[in-house]
């Protein structure tokens, strides 16, 4: 577990990141909390701000290299990387609230009957990432509790991220993979951060 401390760093580094990015400067990491040298999977979403659109969402779901590079990584990518979305530039940053997700690493969901994963999916706990030959889907725990989805839309519109049938959970022999995330936002660009209790998302509509 990150403290409200290293999650108020992770959210005024990405923003460093991505302000230095934008400017074509050179991104220099001095200083920061041990943790952030643990290999951890993360995803950076940017919203608008007041209105709280998604403006970018990209992250390294897996383990695969210190949360510092991996932070760096995601947060340049949600800003220009990410195909649903023109690139974020220099002035809409002001516009801006940058929202982290520290994963936990993926683990697989064991069932020996698909309609076992309506059990073992717990709403608002559980990110899940989907694999069926060579798609692949992921959607963060903070997701359905936005939608109010239930788990069986939840899994449906998981398939549907990775381009596969809504249906495939329950007919294709697919691998369903659970992680849970530790969220800091923002409560205004480059204002005080905290971090989230995962239901507040449901209150914004």
């Amino acid at each position: 577990m990150l403290s409200l401390e290293d999650g108020t760093f992770a959210v005024k580094f990405a923003r460093s990141v991505i302000k230095h990015y934008l400017k074509g400067e050179n991104i220099i990491v001095k200083d920061y909390p041990d943790k952030f040298d643990e290999n951890r999977g993360v995803f950076v979403s940017l919203h608008t701000y007041p209105g709280h659109d998604l403006r970018g969402c990209i992250g390294v779901p897996e383990p695969i290299m210190p949360l510092i590079e991996a932070l760096k990584e995601a947060v340049i990518s949600a800003a220009i990387n990410d195909p649903r979305f023109p690139p974020v530039d220099i002035y809409e940053l002001e516009n801006i609230i940058i929202e982290i997700s520290i994963l936990t690493a993926p683990k697989l969901v064991q069932v020996s009957d698909p309609l076992e994963y309506l059990e073992k999916i717990e709403i608002g706990k559980d990110g899940l990432i989907i694999e069926f030959g060579s798609y692949r889907g992921l959607l963060l725990p903070q997701v359905p509790v936005k939608y109010g989805w239930d788990v069986p839309q939840y899994l449906s519109n998981l398939c549907m991220k990775a381009g596969i049938s809504p249906t495939a959970w329950i007919e294709e022999d697919v691998k369903i993979y659970s992680f849970e995330a530790q969220i800091f936002e923002e409560l205004e660009p480059n204002g005080h951060v905290v971090e989230k209790d995962i239901y507040t998302v449901a209150n914004r509509g």
